[in-house]
């Protein structure tokens, strides 16, 4: 087990004297790895808060560099980041922020071909990604790796948040659901707009994604009701939460009954 440095337990005081966390809670954060697809408006806060958390091992996927009007949100890159690629501004502050922290920068995009090997290399993956076609491969991939999956999505005034533990079976020796439970196809193209389309606030990015982080350290430390089976949704325009039960379809064809998905094949022809 890892010991915690003077420095580390000045750093970490509020977290150690919270009952639920403590030393112990701190030592697993610093034994744990994560990795997070998107260093955009999601990926950021996420990013930030868990490098401040102290996550030992931090990792991201983007293959995009800092534009303009990234910066209404993506609050891990600033001004003179713009023409850089993105990976590089958020491991300059990642470092700046905890110089505890082993981050490493991924500068691809995520495909059948290097999903497993990434998602592998990682105890828990937080999808941050802006489309469903690499949402279902970060969800595939991570059944298919065994890892546990925290997802978030953006809408102009509404998020949501759910974790996916697919790989895992729930008291009942029955699979958890998984992504396509929930999202058995995607939407019809062109009845979701891009996000320079639609538009998003970026305080909203800020919330969802500080909740991803949230919700990966409680998942780490193991405190709480974890969201598997549940997805919180946020209406911004009303200010409210509501939580969503969902629970496994045995059509599904991951875990579920007759299931065909065996390995990424599917992903490369898409």
């Amino acid at each position: 087990m890892s010991m915690l440095s003077a420095d580390e337990l000045e750093r970490y005081a509020r977290h150690i004297v919270l009952r639920d966390v403590g030393g112990p809670g701190q030592t697993a954060l610093k034994e744990a790895s994560v990795l997070v697809i998107g260093a955009g408006g999601l990926g950021a806060p996420a990013l930030m808060y868990l490098a401040a958390a102290g996550v030992g091992t931090l990792g991201v996927v983007d293959d995009d560099i800092v534009s303009l009007s990234n910066l209404q949100r993506q609050i891990i890159h600033a001004t003179p980041d713009i023409g850089r690629r993105k990976v590089d501004s958020a491991t300059m502050r990642i470092f700046d922020l905890n110089p505890h922290v082993d981050f490493a920068a991924h500068a691809t995009r995520l495909n059948a071909d290097n999903a497993l090997e990434l998602i592998g290399g990682y105890d828990l993956v937080l999808d941050g990604s802006d489309n469903f076609a690499t949402r279902y491969l970060v969800s595939d991939a991570c059944f298919l790796a065994a890892r546990p999956l925290i997802t978030a999505a953006l809408g102009q005034f509404d998020g949501s948040l759910t974790t996916i533990r697919a790989h895992e079976r729930d008291a009942k020796g029955e699979f958890n659901p998984t992504y396509r439970c929930l999202f058995p196809e995607p939407p019809p193209p062109g009845t979701v707009p891009a996000c320079a389309e639609a538009g998003v606030l970026g305080a909203l990015a800020g919330v969802l994604g500080s909740m991803m982080a949230l919700e990966a350290i409680r998942e780490i430390i193991g405190f709480g009701e974890g969201l598997v089976g549940r997805m919180v949704m946020l209406d911004a325009r009303s200010m409210r939460f509501e939580t969503l039960r969902y629970s496994r379809d045995p059509a599904n064809p991951l875990n579920g009954d007759g299931p065909v998905i065996a390995d990424l094949g599917a992903h490369r022809e898409s």
